[in-house]
């Protein structure tokens, strides 16, 4: 058997690029030859200008007519073997450190040419250009995890109002037109669940993971509804009932705390939703969550599920959201959703994907938190933290317009016999 060590020399060996594309490798690393070698080959559609120090390169197979009106600009070479070694992690630590930026256009469009060009699927599935950046993996392998320490925040409401709107509603909205601002995109999203919903006056509401509260409030702000709200947080459950007070709603709605799994006590409901937040449900307690709602709900009752969820047949996480944003989370498949629901007895009325919407919500987001950031408490969110959530903004954005991922609004009932409008709202 090959030693760790021998298996990385000949690696080593064979990841030096034959520069078979011509490129003037001038003032690289090695890790920067093979970069550019890579990407020249993966980059379709488009050409990018890279600065690196005194040089610049043009990388990519697009028409010279097509030359990406931005650049890249490489402030430290380290850059070139964090990517190699761990893809979008490594892109993302490496923004954080400050060690590469883009001028002239967005990070998020330059994210999105890689996203657009399939980058790992062409890696695995072309041993040439995989054994380019096998070296770069296995070393990084081998010489055990990334090396940058995770940095942990006490996070909290100051940070979400740099953001968020006035609803402080953290989950996709929803575009009528294309220059909508946050607050109409949210407002948008809160009254067409209402309306899917076919909410009327005194009907019974329940929220499960209601966050602020913001879809309960409006509900019964604009449709006369009653009900409840479950988070398990305890921050969010205080400031949320201030606001049912404040508004004069408290006769109306309250929020709880407790878990989904804890709402037995609560009675039926005409209506349930959730909205982003069964995303965060282990898939080990996806059958308790749907057992649940389907108990909760009357004979004639109907619920909403909103969900990020992954468009394709494996949920691949990315390690970026995994080990600085959303630990655990899932991105269910809409086959899993639907799925739970039938073997619930609830009856599918109907889906729909709304993820360009989140491109939409998350450019404000960005726009509003570049704007606001200055308020923040730099002893509690350091410059790293702001531009790590600023690269998660970034993510975001491409995830709507070039990933698999997907926005699912999935409307049931507990009438396996009721049926829909005549028009989707």
């Amino acid at each position: 058997m090959n030693s760790p060590s021998a298996t990385v020399s000949r690696l080593e060996q064979q990841s030096e690029p034959a520069n078979p594309n011509g490129l003037d490798f001038t003032g690289l690393t090695r890790a920067g030859r093979a970069f550019f070698s890579i990407l020249d080959e993966c980059i379709v559609g488009a050409r990018v200008k890279w600065v690196v120090g005194d040089h610049e390169f043009v990388i990519g197979r697009g028409d010279p007519v097509q030359l990406w009106r931005g650049q890249v600009l490489v402030h430290d070479q380290r850059f070139f073997a964090r990517v190699l070694a761990y893809g979008n992690l490594g892109m993302g630590e490496a923004f954080m450190e400050g060690e590469f930026e883009t001028r002239g256009a967005e990070l998020y469009e330059f994210l999105d040419i890689l996203s657009r060009s399939r980058l790992e699927k062409k890696l695995r599935a072309d041993r040439r250009l995989f054994a380019r950046a096998a070296w770069h993996r296995l070393a990084a392998h081998f010489a055990g995890k990334a090396r940058s320490v995770q940095r942990h925040y006490d996070i909290g409401d100051d940070l979400f109002e740099t953001f968020l709107d006035p609803t402080m509603s953290y989950s996709c909205g929803y575009a009528v037109s294309e220059n909508d601002d946050l607050e109409k995109l949210q407002l948008n999203k809160l009254d067409r669940i209402c309306r899917k919903l076919e909410l009327t006056r005194d009907q019974r509401l329940l929220d499960i993971g209601c966050g602020y509260g913001g879809l309960l409030i409006y509900a019964a702000q604009n449709f006369g509804v009653t009900g409840i709200g479950v988070t398990i947080s305890r921050n969010h459950t205080a400031r949320a009932n201030e606001n049912i007070k404040r508004l004069g709603l408290s006769d109306r709605i309250r929020v709880e705390y407790r878990d989904f799994e804890d709402i037995k006590d609560l009675g039926r409901f005409d209506r349930v939703v959730s909205v982003g937040m069964f995303e965060h449900v282990p898939r080990r307690q996806y059958g308790r969550f749907f057992k649940n709602i389907a108990r909760a709900l009357t004979p004639d009752g109907r619920g909403l599920l909103h969900a990020i969820g992954c468009n394709a047949a494996k949920n691949t996480h990315d390690p970026f959201f995994q080990k600085y944003i959303f630990p655990g989370a899932n991105q269910p498949r809409l086959s899993e959703i639907t799925g739970q629901l039938e073997r619930h007895g609830l009856a599918i009325l109907d889906v729909e994907n709304i993820a360009l919407h989140y491109s939409y919500t998350v450019r404000e987001w960005l726009r509003k938190f570049r704007e606001n950031r200055h308020q923040l408490d730099p002893t509690r969110y350091d410059e790293v933290f702001a531009r790590m959530w600023e690269y998660y903004f970034h993510c975001g954005i491409v995830a709507a317009l070039s990933t698999d991922s997907a926005v699912y609004q999935t409307l049931f009932a507990a009438d396996c016999a009721a049926r829909p409008p005549l028009r989707r709202v």
